[in-house]
């Protein structure tokens, strides 16, 4: 199903949680960032209350972004592979806009990788595979521990393509996320190579099963996106041009599509589709 822009209103204020790959001005400006900086905005200002979680990748300066660590939130770990790993919580403030952003580390996997998902030879990162699962798994742990449930989570690139499914099948019991919608928009942030073999284990939770599993036997990109189109209720094409195979993909979906917006109005446009989407 593919949404027409027309203006819905709905009366109670409703609570948005943005899962964002990059936002501006932690990483470079992207189309992408952009939004991720520019979007919870306008969501805030029309409302609606947000949350803001992306990965503290190692190139962003603590310093500068003023980034601390939020000690009530972390200290957890997380299990991956029969390993624990520590999950750090930090948060930064966008002051003009009235916004914190939560940033999810791991010494290892963030902190000490100076780069996002390539690394400063161009190599795609070994453990991007790690990574991705557990800044899917902290986001919401964390915002379990915040109490905190969302209406309706917003997942941007494919570093939060494991959200929808977390959600509708990991966490679908939890009393914050089990009336969650998801909407995952979708980009030109393919990668050519695949994550490693014993991806499938590492997604694995209580809840997930083997056929939900199915996607990631070959873990490369077209797949990642498919579990993610497939366990959402609403998809986003947040850019011009994007996999043409998950293009393909797209037509034999039956889901809400909004088509990819100018940078003029798009904000008005994504809060229209989740009125949609939230009264479905």
């Amino acid at each position: 199903m593919r949404f027409n822009h027309k203006c819905t209103l709905m009366t109670n204020k409703y609570r948005v949680l943005f899962v964002h790959q990059e936002i501006a001005p932690y990483l470079p400006e992207t189309p992408m960032s952009l939004i991720g900086r520019n979007l919870p905005q306008a969501t805030q200002e029309s409302g609606k209350e947000i949350r803001i979680f992306m990965p503290r990748y190692g190139n962003i300066n603590e310093r500068r972004n003023q980034l601390h660590e939020v000690i009530r939130l972390s200290g957890m770990n997380l299990i991956i592979n029969d390993t624990d790993h520590p999950l750090i919580i930090r948060v930064a403030s966008i002051q003009k806009a009235r916004m914190q952003i939560y940033f999810i580390d791991n010494d290892d996997f963030f902190t000490k990788k100076k780069y996002t998902a390539y690394d400063s030879n161009g190599k795609f990162c070994e453990d991007n595979d790690n990574r991705l699962v557990f800044f899917n798994r902290g986001v919401l742990e964390t915002v379990k521990k915040q109490s905190w449930s969302p209406d309706l989570v917003h997942c941007h690139g494919w570093m939060s393509a494991l959200m929808p499914l977390f959600i509708k099948r990991a966490y679908k019991d939890n009393p914050l996320f089990n009336e969650s919608k998801v909407v995952y928009s979708i980009y030109d942030d393919t990668f050519k190579e695949t994550l490693r073999d014993d991806f499938d284990k590492k997604v694995k939770l209580p809840g997930i099963t083997t056929k939900d599993l199915k996607y990631f036997k070959d873990p490369n990109y077209l797949n990642l996106t498919k579990a993610a189109i497939d366990f959402s209720d609403g998809i986003i094409i947040g850019s011009e041009k994007i996999n043409p195979e998950v293009e393909k993909y797209l037509k034999t979906c039956k889901k809400p599509i909004l088509e990819y917006q100018p940078s003029d109005n798009y904000a008005e446009v994504y809060n229209d589709f989740y009125d949609t989407i939230l009264s479905k």
